[in-house]
C-alpha cells in the first residue's frame, strides 16, 4: 500500500518544515557536544580524571591558550588559536557558583551563551566589547581573581581556575 503526499508549494508549510529541520539540526548538535566523546588527545594522556562538572573542559593535558600579560598582568586569548576549550569565570572561586563568562572554541557555545553568562559568551578576548578587558589581580586558591572591565568603567570580579591559564 502506497501513502500519497500532496505536495504543497504554501509558504507557512515550508516555514514550518524548515524551522523543524533547523531544530532538529540544533538538537543533535547539542547532543554530540555532550554525549561525552573523548579526544584523540584525552586518549593518548597518562593520567585522566573524571570531571565533576563537564562545563570545565580544559585540564593540564590540554593546553590552554589563556595567558596573562606578566608585566601588564592583562587576561588574553588570541584569535588564532587552534586548540578546543571551554571554561568559564565564576561569580566567586568555586565551580558551583553562577558563571559569569564563557570562553569556547566550540561556535554554539559562543553563539547561544549557553550557560547565559551575563558577561557574555567569547572565543577569544579580541570579542570582548569595544574597550572592555579582563585584568588579573592574583590568585586565590586554585583560582585566578580577575576584573572584568567593560566599555564603560564598570568592574566585576570573576574567578578563573588557574588550570585555565598561564602566566607569561
Amino acid at each position: 500500500m502506497a501513502i500519497k503526499t500532496k505536495t504543497s508549494k504554501n509558504p507557512l508549510h515550508m516555514k514550518r518544515f524548515l524551522s523543524l529541520a533547523l531544530l532538529l539540526i540544533i538538537f543533535a548538535a547539542v547532543h554530540a557536544q555532550t554525549s561525552g566523546k573523548t579526544t584523540s588527545k584525552s586518549k593518548t594522556s597518562s593520567k585522566t580524571t573524571p570531571s565533576k562538572s563537564p562545563a570545565v573542559t580544559a585540564t593540564s593535558a590540554v593546553k590552554t591558550p589563556a595567558k596573562i600579560d606578566a608585566k601588564t598582568k592583562e587576561f588574553i586569548i588570541p584569535s588564532d588559536t587552534k586548540s578546543e576549550f571551554r571554561f568559564y569565570g565564576f561569580q566567586f572561586p568555586n565551580e558551583s557558583t553562577k558563571k559569569m563568562i564563557c570562553f569556547s572554541s566550540n561556535r554554539y557555545d559562543v553563539a547561544a551563551n549557553i550557560a547565559n553568562c551575563p558577561l557574555g559568551s567569547y572565543y577569544n578576548t579580541g570579542g570582548l566589547n569595544l574597550g572592555s578587558r579582563i585584568v588579573y589581580l592574583g590568585k586565590v586558591g586554585n583560582y585566578g581573581k580577575m576584573n572584568f572591565i567593560d566599555g564603560a568603567g564598570k568592574k566585576t570580579i570573576i574567578y578563573i581556575q588557574n588550570s585555565n591559564f598561564t602566566i607569561k
